[in-house]
């Protein structure tokens, strides 16, 4: 069993391809999950990269379907899982680290590493309830909450 340090970073590794797979980052994690997942094996790394291919078109056929992303988002959760369980102490400390650094990497490169339901932006983001919603956020960081500041009558 894995701690559960290594459980919940095995949920982020799963959260992000789900969250990357329909965006423009999906290219670079794609490959570096892959290579990840491949532990230095080319064969691997292949089987690797079609099954994220798999899992991009799903979401893509499902138009984003809930129900879809909780699917995939447990399927990577538990491959993560699965591979580090299978490691050595020694081999299961480095990975543990590869996978932190590529996970911070994404979020750097403005890829999302949140569950389904939930966004994490690495730069602006746009939070709005219409119709009776409710809408919340979480901010680190500086926010601006509420209207613009009017211009000034001098300024037209």
């Amino acid at each position: 069993m894995l701690a559960e340090s290594l459980t919940a970073l095995a949920a982020a590794g799963g959260a992000a391809v789900v969250q990357a797979a329909t965006t423009d980052a999906w290219t670079g994690l794609r490959g570096r999950v892959a290579r990840w997942f491949g532990r230095g094996d080319d064969r691997r790394v292949q089987v690797q990269l079609e099954r994220l291919d798999r899992t991009a078109a799903e979401l893509t056929a499902s138009g984003g379907a809930e129900r879809e992303q909780e699917l995939q988002e447990r399927a990577w959760r538990t491959r993560f899982e699965d591979l580090l369980e299978g490691l050595d102490d020694t081999e299961r400390e480095e990975a543990a680290a590869e996978l932190r650094a590529l996970l911070e990497e994404s979020a750097r490169a403005g890829g999302a590493a949140a569950g389904v339901g939930a966004v994490a932006a690495g730069r602006d983001l746009s939070v709005k309830a219409e119709g009776g919603s409710i809408a919340a956020a979480v901010v680190q960081g500086g926010a601006h909450i509420g209207h613009p500041p009017m211009p000034d009558p001098s300024q037209g």
